[in-house]
């Protein structure tokens, strides 16, 4: 008798979660439309200009602080 309580705790918890999941995956994949070139091209560059901004933040960042670790170590 343990044996099947056992076995339907496994489906509940681990079969049905697993299986809900692939059930609204599939769901997804099929509602899902790829883009036209117009779409593609202002994800693109929107995504370009993303990286490109977020590059520049990270290097000036760095060329401030090359500076301020430069006086902190000369202290030591």
């Amino acid at each position: 008798m343990a044996k099947d309580e056992s076995d339907d705790a496994l489906t509940q918890m681990v079969w049905g979660p697993a299986y809900a999941f692939y059930r609204d995956s599939k769901m997804l994949v099929r509602r899902c439309a790829k883009p036209d070139k117009n779409e593609f091209t202002k994800i693109a560059l929107a995504t370009g200009a993303g990286f490109l901004v977020m590059g520049f933040i990270g290097f000036f960042v760095k060329l401030m602080f090359i500076p301020i670790n430069n006086v902190i170590v000369s202290n030591l």
